[in-house]
Parts: structure tokens; sequence; C-alpha cells
């Protein structure tokens, strides 16, 4: 099940304009950006981001709160730190065994 929650999150960015969103988010922090704000930083037309959000949404690599009439957007650093984690846990690991094999 690991594996296909971890792919399930690399599929979701792993288009650059989701990966531009994501980016995007994650560079404005904790308290997020509305769909206006990514939509003039990054010049995407309304319903292509629209699209975007939802599918990373659905991925849990955002989370939409509505205020109002705005939806503010947010990465997940959890999920996405957890992402990286998956990717790095077993670094080196067949490195380790061939020095020690062959000390």
């Amino acid at each position: 099940m690991e594996l296909e929650w971890a792919a399930k999150g690399f599929a979701a960015a792993g288009a650059e304009p989701r990966l531009e969103v994501l980016l995007d988010l994650v560079r404005a922090g904790p308290q997020g950006l509305t769909v206006g704000e990514i939509q003039e930083r990054l010049n995407i037309p309304a319903s292509t981001l629209a699209h975007h959000l939802r599918f990373l949404n659905s991925a849990s690599l955002i989370d939409q709160e509505k205020d109002g009439r705005t939806v503010i957007n947010r990465a997940r650093f959890d999920y996405i730190e957890d992402l990286a984690k998956f990717l790095l846990k077993e670094c080196c690991a067949e490195s380790e065994l061939l020095y020690k094999e062959t000390a």
C-alpha cells in the first residue's frame, strides 16, 4: 500500500503545470494562496488551474479551505516531506552492502 500511496502523490506532481503550482504553494508557506493569486503568479487560465488544483487536492498534496467566496490553497508539507522520505529511505543501501561484502 505504501508504494501505491507514493505513486499517487508523485503522479499528481508529475505534470509540469501541477509541479509549478505545488512549488508556488510551497514558496508561499503555511498561509497559502488564493486561486486568483496562483493564477496571477503563474498566468494559468482559470479552468486549467481548477483542474490542476483538483488533481493536487485529490492526491493530498494540497489542502483547500473556503473562506467566504475565496478558496485558500495550502501545500501539505507533511505529505510532501513523507514523499521525499519515501524516495530516500533506502538511499545507498546496496552500496553499503557491497562495501561490507568486500571489506
